[in-house]
């Protein structure tokens, strides 16, 4: 779980961002998907081709039986004419076997191809974002969008649209066959069928809201599930499984009763075009019966007829529920469309500027006000000045709030401030490739984040290009090649989710092993050893102080004594600097550092007497 910057309120929920509607009310939101699937036009034709053969096939049946029927079991009928008109019927049944198969194949090879791809644009755009925009919209409500809505669209891609397609196709082509038999009965089957639309098309708006707020429901399970999960120590070790299990409970409930008004309304839909549907065919037919009785049509014509209402009234029914999917994948594309669409606020400007070669590693601010965009009406830092001098170690203190870990975000440009500069060897951060000003720097955060990955990825993370005997000689300067080589697959051993294979100070020294891969002319030390033991922190606050050697160092600490060597230590207040000098000089000053270093260090003292 990421910590929230000093500075910053809590953001929105995730719900209540995302499950606002959609404002549209068609399946406009779908032409993203067909974008997407226009990219590959000899697959899309091959389904096109093979979905009108079996279409045709279908509507060729139905003409089969009238020729049997006329034909074979007519006077004078014998068993070689029976038999000629089943192998034709027998024919049409391959055909419609073998383009169904053909059908099957390109449709849903499309289905895989456009979610595919529709992942990866969406996963490439949100690498793009900066972390504001992680901080305003939940990481696992994105993550559910990926996997439920992205189902939802493979399905629309890989099935929904060829069937609505194949029982558009039949219906139509069903409909001239009828004209053709019985023209003025068709003519009153369309006119039944063209009356249902309009309320059908009403229900399809309230549905495709609905179908909206549905998916953000499934969304926010899958948003709790991961959140419990992954913090299940906490969890259980406060007694909070019947909390969470309520909690749990609610989203579900609420997911189900959204998903019972969707339920009833397509009942609704799905009832009247039936009715209305095969309503009119029961009609149709009953006008033909009466025809064959009054000799003006024939048998077989009334047998044909039969089959084609059947198929035409499938058709339609059918496309009523294809509908609703339709409608259901359009608000699903509608949110992906939200996150494919998010324009980064942190760009590369048009023409970029470059940094001195090699880097000096000098970092200024100067004059920079800044307000978290969560929370505008507080600022972090306030007309804050500091130049960091290349190689000098610069210690950041303060209390909390105090706008320390601020400092940081805006020297990666992870935000850029309200006003003021800030400077990377006496380039405006504005004006380089954000990229390129993150290459010059190398985080080594208060809580270290790994990855589910082996020992070997989860180090030259910092630098992919580096070789194994490089990842050792930065495993040896942070303290960390002993118990690497003792891992029972050395660079190999899968390190387990956030590195659970190891301790914390473990996970520490992978982290600065990283940094030191990085090479960066600037290292920047968050708080890095304020959650280990006495034995860790020594064994990490010497790497450190490798590390640190020839390279300009900002660190923040709030255990004073890890920062007394420092060149430079500066105290911030409320985003302001309200002293700056050594430890030494600022011991003497009596001023804030003084009664912070005053409260640590005699806390210490007792707590080492008490041992005694």
């Amino acid at each position: 779980m990421q910590a929230e910057p000093e500075g910053a309120s809590a953001a929105p929920s995730a719900e209540s961002k995302s499950t606002e509607p959609a404002p549209a009310r068609s399946l406009g939101p779908l032409r993203m998907i067909w974008r997407e699937t226009a990219k590959y036009p000899r697959q899309v034709i091959f389904a096109l081709l093979a979905l009108m053969v079996t279409a045709s096939a279908t509507l060729a049946i139905p003409a089969g039986f009238r020729l049997v029927v006329d034909r074979g079991f007519g006077p004078g009928g014998d068993v070689e004419t029976i038999g000629r008109w089943f192998r034709y019927l027998l024919l049409i049944v391959g055909v419609l076997g073998l383009g169904t198969a053909v059908r099957f194949y390109f449709v849903s090879w499309l289905g895989e191809r456009v979610i595919a791809d529709i992942r990866l644009k969406v996963q490439e755009n949100l690498l793009r974002l900066s972390p504001g925009f992680f901080e305003e919209n939940s990481p696992n409500e994105i993550s559910s969008r990926m996997t439920s809505d992205t189902a939802l669209i493979e399905q629309v891609v890989g099935t929904t649209v060829s069937v609505a397609l194949r029982n558009l196709i039949m219906g139509v082509g069903g409909v001239a066959i009828l004209f053709s038999l019985a023209p003025k009965l068709t003519a009153g089957l369309l006119i039944g069928i063209v009356g249902i639309l309009f309320p059908l098309l009403a229900f399809g708006r309230r549905i495709r809201t609905i179908s909206r707020t549905s998916q953000d429901r499934v969304a926010d399970i899958g948003a709790t599930v991961a959140e419990v999960l992954g913090a299940m120590k906490i969890v259980q070790a406060f007694n909070q499984e019947a909390r969470e299990q309520e909690r749990f409970t609610t989203s579900v409930e609420l997911s189900f009763a959204t998903a019972k008004r969707r339920i009833m309304l397509r009942s609704v839909m799905t009832m009247l075009g039936i009715v209305a549907i095969f309503g009119a065919i029961v009609v149709l037919v009953w006008q033909g019966a009466i025809g064959v009785a009054e000799g003006t049509i024939t048998s077989g014509t009334i047998v044909q007829i039969v089959f084609v209402a059947v198929i035409v009234a499938g058709s339609f029914g059918a496309l009523t529920e294809v509908y609703g999917d339709l409608l259901r994948g359009a608000g699903a594309a509608s949110r992906l469309s939200e996150l494919l669409n998010e324009k980064p606020e942190i760009a590369m400007p048009e023409r970029p500027l470059a940094l001195p070669s090699p880097g000096r590693g000098k970092l200024s601010f100067e004059n920079v006000t800044f307000r978290y965009p969560t929370r505008l009406e507080v600022a972090a830092l306030s007309d804050f000045s500091l130049t960091v001098e290349p190689g000098e170690t610069v210690a950041i203190v303060g209390p909390s709030g105090a706008g320390k870990s601020t400092l940081f975000q805006l020297a990666e440009r992870f935000y850029d401030p309200q006003a003021g500069t800030i400077k990377l060897d006496g380039v405006p951060l504005t004006a380089v490739d954000p990229a390129e000003v993150r290459r010059r720097m190398a985080l080594v955060p208060q809580d270290a984040v790994l990855f589910a990955a082996n020992a070997r990825d989860n180090l030259r993370y910092g630098n992919w290009d580096a070789s194994d005997e490089d990842i050792w000689d930065a495993a040896r300067a942070a303290n960390a090649e002993s118990f690497l080589r003792d891992l029972p697959d050395g660079l190999d051993t899968f390190l387990g989710e956030g590195g659970a294979r190891l301790s914390g100070g473990q996970r520490q020294r992978v982290a600065i092993a990283r940094a030191v891969l990085r090479k960066a002319p600037i290292l920047l030390l968050d708080e890095a050893t304020s959650a280990l033991d006495a034995e860790s922190e020594r064994l990490v606050q010497d790497a450190l102080d490798r590390l640190m050697q020839d390279r300009t160092t900002l660190v923040i600490a709030h255990r004073l004594a890890t920062v007394r060597n420092a060149d430079r230590i500066v105290v911030m207040d409320g985003g302001r600097i309200v002293e700056t000098g050594t430890h030494d000089q600022l011991t003497r000053a009596g001023g804030l550092y003084a009664r912070l270093a005053s409260l640590q260090f005699d806390e210490r003292a007792f707590a080492a007497e008490e041992q005694n």
